[in-house]
């Protein structure tokens, strides 16, 4: 029955970065790591220069939404994520 839950689990890494590249200019230059934890993980995102405020939106709602997106997921794979998204690299 183990194996059955590793299987329903969704790459939340892949997922981001899926929605990220639909959002940006520059899609080759997305970078998305995830640094993993006991009961939590950090999703790490980072993107060209010129592409930050797509990310962020009016007011943080692309963030936030993304941010939403990430939680539920968390939710289903019983796992806290944190969505950081690094503006410099």
């Amino acid at each position: 029955m183990e194996e059955k839950s590793q299987a329903s689990t969704v790459d939340v890494r892949a997922l981001v970065e899926a929605i990220v590249k639909a959002l940006v200019d520059n899609p080759d230059q997305v970078v998305v790591t995830e640094l993993e934890g006991v009961h939590s993980c950090v999703i790490e995102l980072s993107v060209a220069p010129s592409d930050v405020g797509k990310i962020i939106g009016k007011k943080g709602i692309h963030a936030d939404a993304i941010r939403r997106i990430v939680h539920a997921v968390g939710g289903k794979n019983k796992k806290r994520y944190v969505l950081e998204i690094l503006e410099e690299r």
